[in-house]
């Protein structure tokens, strides 16, 4: 087991008609103006913006309004988003939506409160020394970025999808009622399930020694997600299955479940990044569209983590042949995305990448062939380019 620090400062608000709080839980910070932060007509659609206002304006909080976003969200929605602020004197940001909302805003935070280029922070130019106060009103279970302290944003500017951390971003707040992903798309709702999974998945894959207890939260972490997100494909109005869910997000990227490791491994979340940003695709279908062919790619690097993984969570009886269990588990986690209509390769993912962008998708992800990514394995621009070969798939 190593060192570790673990800080989560966000309130969490959990529950039915919790959105009715956001205009108490924002006159706690003392602000003087707020920017709602939104997506597309979902929230309008759902009545919930209508309910947000109305909880501002119960407390006499004036706001400026910003919509728009779109998953992968954008650099200039994010430019249009400071400016915005500098010249309504904003100096809170509620995001109404989920992870792309959320990363939005605090790109837009980072913007507003630091002199220069914001990109540049995602760009790994300059750090942030600030960052506008943060509220969150969820409404998808999938980023966790409502407690974690990271954020990921699409430069248009050659098709660059880059993240960047720093505590400073971490939400004041997080309101989270289940009630409000009722009405998520199917698709939407499955490929969210796997984003949790993953940012809980990447820690626990490792090259580290590893802690039982953050090993039995990440399990059992992995196996509700799974046992739930099985219940909302029949389902998909079961409240206790998506509280489940959202609760599971939160954790799955709040640190909890890396405690003691070296951070886990990430190339999977690298990878799925410039396909994000070349293609536009849904972020947790991205992932578990790579996932299987990263797996095998480095599986023998660290059998004994592969086959516990295997007989912990996936209930693979145990073996002493650990590569046996390493692959069955592999196929089983495969075998599960496909039941709840996530695709297992990049062709079932309705993309067919060409050499040429396997090429730069592998410079890209290497940026330039300057670093590697992973930790299980390290990879560097060869080794990436051939995940994304054999990622393929017919």
């Amino acid at each position: 087991m190593l060192n570790f620090e673990y800080h989560t400062p966000t309130k969490v608000v959990f529950g039915k008609d919790t959105e009715s709080k956001a205009g108490s839980l924002i006159k706690e910070q003392g602000c003087r103006k707020v920017l709602v932060h939104y997506g597309s007509g979902s929230v309008i659609r759902s009545g919930l913006l209508d309910r947000v206002y109305a909880s501002l304006d119960a407390e006499g909080i004036p706001y400026a309004s910003l919509g728009g976003v779109v998953p992968n969200p954008r650099l200039t929605k994010v430019r249009e988003g400071i400016a915005l602020c500098q010249r309504e004197g904003v100096d809170f940001i509620l995001a109404v939506g989920g992870g792309s909302v959320i990363d939005s805003s605090k790109a837009i935070g980072y913007g507003v409160a630091n002199e220069g280029d914001v990109w540049d922070f995602y760009a790994r130019k300059r750090t942030a020394s600030a960052c506008l106060p943060i509220g969150a009103i969820l409404t998808i279970a999938a980023a966790g970025s409502e407690m974690s302290n990271s954020s990921v944003i699409t430069n248009e500017d050659g098709l660059k999808k880059r993240g960047y951390k720093s505590e400073y971003c971490r939400c004041r707040f997080a309101i989270l009622n289940p009630e409000l992903t009722y009405t998520l798309p199917d698709y939407q709702t499955q490929s969210g399930c796997v984003d949790v999974l993953m940012h809980t998945m990447e820690r626990y894959f490792n090259q580290s020694t590893n802690m039982e207890m953050t090993d039995g939260i990440s399990e059992t972490l992995l196996r509700t997600v799974m046992k739930n997100s099985l219940i909302l494909k029949k389902d998909p109005q079961n409240y206790d299955a998506r509280a489940e869910v959202m609760w599971a997000s939160s954790l799955s990227h709040n640190g909890l479940t890396g405690c003691g490791t070296d951070g886990g491994d990430w190339a999977s979340h690298q990878l799925e990044h410039e396909l994000g940003g070349m293609f536009d695709v849904a972020h947790g279908a991205g992932l578990a569209a790579i996932w299987g062919t990263w797996a095998r790619y480095v599986c023998k690097d660290r059998l004994d983590r592969f086959a516990k993984f295997a007989e912990n969570v996936l209930l693979i009886p145990h073996s002493e042949d650990l590569e046996q269990m390493a692959l069955l588990g592999i196929q089983a986690m495969e075998d599960y995305f496909r039941s709840i209509g996530m695709p297992t390769s990049l062709h079932k993912l309705g993309i067919a990448p060409s050499e040429e962008q396997i090429l730069e998708l592998a410079d890209k992800c290497s940026f330039g062939n300057t670093r590697t990514i992973g930790k299980v394995r390290e990879l560097n621009r060869e080794h990436i380019a051939d995940i994304y070969r054999l990622a393929r798939g017919i």
